[in-house]
């Protein structure tokens, strides 16, 4: 007689439970409940009690789900996943799981005097890889903004450290999706090469380490833990603008990296050349590689995204409030995922649709509309009103000292408040390069640490732009 579906889904409990412990198993495998396959699609559909533990089963022990479903339903069977949100409430969520694959049968491994087991459990690795698995390539939603880094990432993704990407930089303002691309890049890594070492980690968190490494003495334990590392994932990199030890050592691991063959994968808000801690051999690697720039979205692939996130948490969001949300959020997409979960629990809260009014409330206090971005030309004005002289002052060649300042201060104002790139900067006033733009910013940023009259003065001009810093 054949079996039922769920008879097969008891099976595959049987598998997990011969092969993890009596912890594991109560822990992550029994809470799980069967609800329905599909043969003619190949779905498996099971429900989870939480976002955590979906999380932790796709993280950890996809390899021994995808094997012991292979052995039960058969090959490219795929996983879905409804993850309950809110008990009280009786919400939900769909989830897919890792695409399904074709594994063959295991071999019985020799586990010394005991019997080997039907199958060879996926023991998770010692190694917490620190990746968001929600930030996958499949809801990173493509445009013309992203086409190129997001290609390059899934081919660094499929052949990581066998590609001419590497060392990848990438770079790009708040909100443009560095963060997700460069966890997808390590999700799915993972997902095609179990075994090997992946990390994502902050900069933030990589010079924590090795203070404490510093303090404790155990430099060479630290060095030794990263050079172990096949695909090294560091986010934030701008952070190190200060600490030149933590980027000697970090040029050390990333040296013996590079030449191991293993991926490197930075990203920052702005170009390696306007990295003023940066190294000359480290910019001569990256040259080795590529550096990619990731630009706002436009308003098209803003509705996109709202598209995708509305379908993936079964959101239904009137086509002219996902038009009015795509074209406020002033292209962040960080803003856009705020806004619809503020519009999730707003209407579940008041139990109300959600409309255009709606969405204006929630606007006004999730997002900081700018009718009018900050350009160079309103900084250079600003500071040159406050300093009284001209424009053509600032562009003349002059080095006098009124002018030099002025122009300094304008460089400083620009790197700050419009994410533009030196170069372009220093085109933008006079036609200076990007090393003066370095410099200029440099200068003011030590004379404000001293010159507490100077930082009032700016603070002063910074206040006529009506931003707060």
């Amino acid at each position: 007689m054949e079996k039922t579906p769920k008879a097969l889904w008891g099976d595959c409990l049987h598998l997990i439970k011969e092969n993890v412990t009596e912890q594991q198993y109560k822990t992550w495998f029994e809470p799980i409940v069967f609800e329905k396959y599909d043969a003619e699609s190949q779905m498996l559909l099971v429900q989870v009690p939480s976002r955590y533990v979906y999380e932790y089963l796709e993280q950890y022990y996809v390899t021994l789900l995808s094997k012991v479903i292979c052995r039960c339903f058969g090959a490219n069977v795929q996983l879905n996943y409804r993850i309950v949100v809110d008990r009280a409430h009786r919400l939900t969520v769909k989830e897919a799981g890792s695409e399904p694959v074709n594994i063959e049968r295991p071999q019985p491994t020799n586990r010394g005097n005991k019997a080997p087991t039907e199958l060879d459990a996926a023991v998770p690795q010692d190694l917490n890889p620190q990746l968001d698995v929600h930030k996958t390539f499949q809801s990173f939603i493509e445009g013309d903004s992203n086409k190129l880094p997001r290609t390059v990432g899934l081919s660094i993704a499929e052949h990581p450290g066998k590609t001419t990407f590497n060392p990848f930089f990438v770079f790009g303002p708040s909100g443009c999706g560095k963060t997700h691309l460069i966890n997808a890049i390590g999700v799915k890594c993972k997902e095609m090469y179990p075994q090997k070492r992946v990390l994502y980690v902050s900069a933030r968190l990589f010079q924590v380490q090795f203070s404490d490494a510093r303090r404790r003495n155990t430099i060479n334990d630290f060095i030794h833990f990263y050079q172990t590392i096949d695909v090294l994932i560091v986010d934030d990199v701008q952070e190190w603008a200060t600490a030149e030890k933590t980027v000697a050592t970090f040029f050390h691991i990333f040296d013996h990296l590079f030449r191991m063959g293993k991926q490197i994968i930075l990203a920052s808000d702005r170009p390696p050349v306007d990295l003023k801690w940066l190294q000359d051999r480290m910019l001569t690697r990256f040259s080795c590689g590529l550096i990619a720039e990731l630009e706002k979205p436009n308003v098209q692939l803003c509705i996109d995204i709202l598209h995708s996130k509305c379908k993936r948490d079964g959101l239904k969001i009137p086509e002219d409030v996902i038009q009015f949300i795509a074209e406020t959020a002033n292209g962040s997409v960080r803003d856009l995922e705020g806004v619809v979960n503020s519009l999730m629990a707003y209407s579940i809260v008041y139990n109300s649709g959600i409309d255009m009014r709606l969405a204006e409330r929630v606007i006004k206090r999730a997002v900081k509309v700018d009718n009018h971005p900050l350009t160079v030309d309103d900084i250079l004005e600003k500071v040159c009103g406050h300093y009284n002289v001209t424009p053509q002052n600032v562009f003349s060649k002059s080095r006098k000292r009124d002018y030099v300042i002025v122009r300094q201060v304008s460089m400083y104002l620009a790197q700050k408040y419009t994410k533009m790139p030196a170069s372009r900067i220093g085109q933008l006033i006079g036609g200076r390069d990007h090393s003066t733009v370095i410099h200029s910013c440099s200068t003011i940023e030590q004379r404000l640490k001293v010159d507490k009259s100077f930082s009032a003065e700016l603070s002063s001009i910074e206040s006529s732009f009506k931003l707060r810093k």
